[in-house]
Order: structure tokens, then C-alpha cells, then sequence
């Protein structure tokens, strides 16, 4: 049984990723000036290039598509995290109003700090993950002090209270981005929508530090998150210091939120649907569900953030309404299959 399990984790592991390359491939080479895969290639390798293709791809596509394949593997990674811990397979970075908080902490930095660093400065793109990681603790941590009860965490009211939370937040964020002035209420409240539009290579440098530093750690303590399942007077008996492992994990999981935040405003439901995927895919072992999902979260994000920028072109839709579009009816599906 092991045997098989590991063969159909390599089997589907392969399959996405040749999936994710042909999302590349087409993201990297169509568009409102389309070039082709030899071109790519002479450009990357510094055959005979040119000034064109080197903005199309070094300063437009190469960083956009980067980008979208951080944030998805960040918010599919930190999704499964978060049902792990919950036992809850409707929660959600987004829906629990985790990202709500990171964002509406971003906005408050972006709004007092704005004249003092310039948006575009590397010391300002640096310190927007961690303002968005002390947001999203503060969300994560009312979230769960409102929906513990008698001594342990209550799905429906986590559920709801996330909701509650994230609303909160939302409006909170509006209301000081509505202080700014026109030209940073606009690139704000597009923000705030879901988008990487403005992807460059220093949000990528920003990014890169809490995806090495925190991935790792939740790889190592993924059974852990197996365990959770049980009883916590049974894993009490087994030596597992729960409380702590649990902070540790979530901690771990709000950094990478934050940090996907920071750089892509708030997109939902990557972290909700991946572990659902995932776990049809490969099964319920965390150690396999976790590089599942954050590849998942990869492939979604990156044909999303295509289907954005080109169905309606020359007009863009932020990446985060399209992620919606697909994750709404999701989400009611997996509501109503819940209550069956």
C-alpha cells in the first residue's frame, strides 16, 4: 500500500508539473505581443537579443508569472496548513479573514509610510511582509479566541466568525484607503482586489526569504498535521506538545499568507480548494498533500492570472476575481456537501 501511494504522489507530482510548464509556456509566449518559444529561449539565454523582447519578458511576463507561482504555492501550502490544524475542510486564509488582516496591515503601512519610503523602494517592499504578518496574527488570533469553545476549536463558529472577521477587515482597509489620495486609493483598492499586475523582481526578492525560511518548517512537522485528526487527549498521551505545535504551525502558515499578501494583494480560495484536490490526488498523508497542494496553488494562480490579463484585453481583471469566479461555487459545493 505504501508502494502505491508513493507511486501515484510521483505520478500526479509529474503530471501537475507538466501541467504547470504548458501554463507557462503559453503565459510566456502569448499576449498582446506574441513571441515565440525560440525567441524566448534566445532571449533568456542571451542569443542575438533584443530591447523588445527583453521588456516583454524580463520586466513584464518572466516576474508576473514568478510571482503567481509563489503566491499559489504559498496559499495552497498555508491553505492545508489551516485545515490541518482546524480539522475544518472549509477553511481558508481568505475565508477565515486571515489575508483580510495581513491586507488591511499593508494598507495601514502603505498609507503612514507612503510619503517617507517611496512604494517602489526595496526597504518598503522588504518590510510589507512582515506589517502584513503582524496583521494576520491579530486576525488569526480573535478568530480563534471567538470560536474556542469548551476547550476546543468549534468548526461552525470558526467558520463564521472568520467571515465576521474578514469583513472587518475589509472595511477597515476601504475606509483608510479611501484617506489616501486619488493616485494610491487606485493602485490601493486594485490591490486590495487581487492582482500582480505591477509584478517586479524585488517583490519576488521580498517574497523569497519567508518561503525558505517557513515552507521547510511545516514540511518537517507535516505529520503533525496528521496526527491533529486524533483526539488531542490521545496525542496528549503520545508526547505531542499541542498547543505549541499547533502555534508553531499556524504561525508558519500566517507568514506565508502574509507574505503572498504583501505582493499580490488578497486572493481567496487557492488555500481552500488545493487541499481538497490535493488530498483526492495523493490521499490524506500530509507529507504527500503538501508539495501536492502548493503546486496546485501554483497552476491555479498562474492559468488564472492569464485568463485575467487576456480575455478581456486590453482591460485586466485582477487575478483575484477570476481565482473567485472559480472558488464561489466551490465553496458552496463543499458546504452543501458537508451538510449531507
Amino acid at each position: 500500500m505504501h508502494k502505491a501511494d508513493r507511486r501515484r504522489y510521483i505520478t500526479t507530482l509529474l503530471l501537475i508539473s507538466v501541467s504547470i510548464l504548458v501554463a507557462i509556456y503559453i503565459s510566456i509566449t502569448n499576449g498582446s505581443f506574441d513571441i515565440t518559444v525560440s525567441n524566448v529561449f534566445r532571449t533568456i539565454l542571451r542569443i542575438n537579443p533584443t530591447e523588445d523582447y527583453d521588456l516583454v519578458i524580463f520586466d513584464f511576463r518572466l516576474p508576473r508569472i514568478v510571482i503567481a507561482g509563489l503566491v499559489g504555492f504559498g496559499l495552497g501550502i498555508a491553505g492545508a496548513v489551516i485545515q490541518g490544524i482546524t480539522r475544518n475542510g472549509l477553511a481558508d486564509p481568505g475565508i477565515l479573514g486571515i489575508n483580510a488582516g495581513a491586507g488591511a496591515a499593508i494598507v495601514l503601512f502603505m498609507f503612514f509610510f507612503k510619503d517617507k519610503i517611496t512604494d517602489t523602494g526595496l526597504l518598503a517592499i522588504m518590510m510589507q511582509p512582515l506589517f502584513g504578518l503582524i496583521g494576520g496574527l491579530i486576525a488569526a488570533t480573535i478568530i480563534f479566541l471567538f470560536a474556542w469553545k469548551n476547550g476546543k476549536l468549534d468548526s461552525q463558529r470558526l467558520l463564521l466568525t472568520g467571515i465576521a472577521i474578514g469583513s472587518g477587515f475589509g472595511a477597515f482597509s476601504l475606509y483608510i484607503s479611501l484617506k489616501m489620495k486619488a493616485s494610491d486609493f487606485e493602485m490601493a483598492s486594485v490591490w486590495i482586489s487581487g492582482t500582480i499586475y505591477n509584478a517586479n523582481w524585488i517583490y519576488i526578492l521580498s517574497m523569497i526569504p519567508w518561503i525558505i525560511l517557513f515552507i521547510p518548517i511545516i514540511y518537517k512537522k507535516a505529520y503533525l498535521l496528521d496526527l491533529f485528526q486524533l483526539e488531542e487527549s490521545n496525542l496528549k498521551s503520545l508526547g505531542v506538545s499541542v498547543e505549541k505545535e499547533k502555534i508553531l504551525l499556524l504561525i508558519s502558515s500566517v507568514a506565508l499568507v502574509s507574505a503572498c499578501v504583501s505582493v499580490s494583494g488578497s486572493i481567496g480560495f487557492v488555500g481552500l480548494m488545493a487541499p481538497h484536490i490535493a488530498r483526492r490526488l495523493v490521499g490524506l498523508q500530509h507529507r504527500y498533500v503538501i508539495p501536492i497542494c502548493g503546486l496546485l496553488g501554483v497552476l491555479l494562480v498562474i492559468v488564472s492570472d492569464f485568463i485575467a490579463k487576456t480575455v478581456f484585453a486590453p482591460a485586466e481583471l485582477p487575478v483575484g476575481i477570476v481565482i473567485s469566479i472559480i472558488g464561489v461555487p466551490y465553496f458552496l459545493y463543499l458546504l452543501v456537501k458537508t451538510k449531507t
